[in-house]
């Protein structure tokens, strides 16, 4: 991509993402940076229901971008396997912060973050994932994503964890994996990395 159509993703309208969206017929991968605008638990039917944090990202000209973020995996716990997840927090510092953009992109590969940083996983219960989450969140001057773009309807990402097999869904994808990146004050960041129940 050269560099002007690479602005020229970056500076897609709403509902120009919305008919690319449609227009792929598949998964679709993005890559956007935004500020919080809300983070929030999910509202669901029932408490049993709710196994994600949203964070509500204002990301101009394309406007708000709601980022959906598992704190725990209802179809392991369904299945009969752990339904917590691994997080590992890889803490990094930067000189200038991006500013907000979103743009098409491939997705992460986590093996290539843990050969470079070898981050230690920790297990977390939902509460204190999304506590954790919504703590980070609302200290964040940005709010960094990588993830599958989706329309239902608004706009937003979600599958923002690894995509390797887990016990509960075989499907394998490599190269794909979903991530946060918190900004925060003095200069200091903190990228998270999830992990399910059988993820390599």
């Amino acid at each position: 991509m050269t560099d002007s159509n690479h602005h020229r993703d970056r500076q897609r309208s709403r509902e120009d993402w919305v008919c690319q969206i449609f227009a792929s017929g598949g998964p679709m991968y993005a890559h956007v940076v935004g500020t919080v605008a809300k983070a929030e638990l999910e509202v669901a039917s029932t408490p049993d229901r709710v196994d994600h944090v949203w964070i509500t990202l204002d990301v101009p000209p394309c406007g708000s971008v709601l980022l959906s973020v598992n704190t725990l995996s209802r179809l392991n716990r369904r299945e009969g396997f752990d339904p917590t997840v691994r997080v590992a927090i890889v803490k990094t510092s930067y000189a200038g912060m991006p500013e907000p953009f979103i743009e098409e992109a491939m997705g992460l590969d986590y093996a290539t973050v843990e050969a470079q940083f070898h981050p230690r996983w920790e297990h977390y219960e939902h509460d204190p994932l999304a506590d954790l989450l919504m703590s980070k969140a609302r200290a964040a001057l940005r709010v960094e994503a990588w993830g599958e773009i989706y329309h239902d309807p608004h706009l937003g990402l979600h599958q923002i964890h690894s995509r390797r097999a887990s016990r509960a869904v075989k499907t394998d994808l490599v190269g794909h994996d979903g991530a946060l990146r918190f900004y925060l004050r003095d200069g200091h960041a903190e990228m998270f990395l999830f992990k399910y129940c059988g993820q390599p």
